[in-house]
């Protein structure tokens, strides 16, 4: 079951993008928090601006359960979804505040070099993110050193996720060249796309090799392995971090305070990824969330304490 949102394209100008800001939880057209208050203390008076990478569910997922909590705190929370690049270049220029996906030390590091200047790292909030290539679990090979040999099994083909993305570029710049794999085609789409040729190959019973990630909520959702990485080209365990504007900490310190102190173990990431991307088949995550934050109140609660 892919994710269903709406997305921004990578190719907006950063005024359109902040012009097409999705408000409140995609589809329902509501920012949800029946107030203009702005910030409970002391912050700026205006919406808090969340940026959302387009089919990296756990950022979808953590972004919406912060809406929710900041909202019950009295604060408004706009969220705009857009490809890695624009958040980025937006969030150095001022037009976003914050983004909770930035993987490091590798996955983006590119764009820390590139705008670290005017960003600022407020920490990982989980710290067992990997990138992955995976395979059905009844795949007839269990490594990458296998897969050039084999490429026949799996229509010569890898499917990746967005272009713009850390697993894509070394995915294509490191994994390819590592272990051979240039007669193969690492394919361009979307996450969303992705898991949709997933799910097809399964049901068909077909072999598929894929771009992924740990957390991800497919490998609850579908049989699939990771293959194995031998040359370990796709790198150690990542830290997924928060990374704010640097106007960020005085336009809501006490929201700066928060999200600087979050600590999310997979197993909590796990199950919201689930209830909102597995369980659930809709657009509108808000009472998915509420009901999670429900069901998991005393750890929601030490997050704004």
């Amino acid at each position: 079951m892919m994710t269903k949102k709406k997305h921004l394209a990578s190719g907006l100008a950063l005024a359109g993008v902040s012009a097409l800001v999705l408000t409140g939880c995609a589809g329902s057209g509501d920012t949800g928090s029946g107030d203009d208050t702005g910030a409970s203390e002391g912050g700026a008076d205006r919406a808090i601006e969340l940026a959302v990478f387009n089919g990296w569910d756990e950022g979808i997922a953590a972004s919406h359960l912060w809406q929710q909590i900041l909202i019950d705190q009295g604060y408004e929370v706009e969220l705009t979804y857009a490809d890695v690049a624009p958040v980025y270049a937006g969030l150095a220029g001022g037009d976003f505040d914050l983004v909770l996906d930035t993987w490091l030390p590798i996955t983006h590091a590119d764009y820390m070099e590139q705008y670290g200047d005017d960003l600022e790292d407020l920490g990982a909030w989980n710290d067992e993110a990997s990138l992955t290539i995976a395979v059905n679990e009844d795949a007839p090979i269990d490594s990458l050193e296998e897969l050039a040999a084999n490429a026949d099994e799996f229509g010569g083909q890898i499917v990746g996720i967005e272009p713009g993305s850390g697993l894509m570029r070394i995915t294509g710049d490191e994994v390819v060249p590592g272990y051979g794999l240039e007669d193969m085609t690492l394919i361009e789409s979307s996450t969303p796309a992705m898991l949709a040729e997933l799910q097809s190959a399964t049901d068909a019973g077909e072999n598929i090799v894929v771009t992924l990630w740990r957390p991800h909520w497919a490998y609850n959702a579908f049989p699939i392995k990771d293959l194995e990485d031998p040359q370990g080209l796709l790198g150690d365990a990542e830290g997924i971090h928060s990374v704010a504007a640097t106007s960020f900490a005085d336009d809501f310190p006490e929201v700066h305070q928060w999200v600087s102190d979050f600590e999310m173990p997979s197993d909590l990431l796990y199950s919201l990824e689930d209830a909102m991307f597995n369980q659930y088949d809709g657009d509108d995550y808000a009472p998915i969330v509420e009901q999670w934050i429900s069901d998991n109140q005393e750890y929601v609660d030490g997050l704004t304490s």
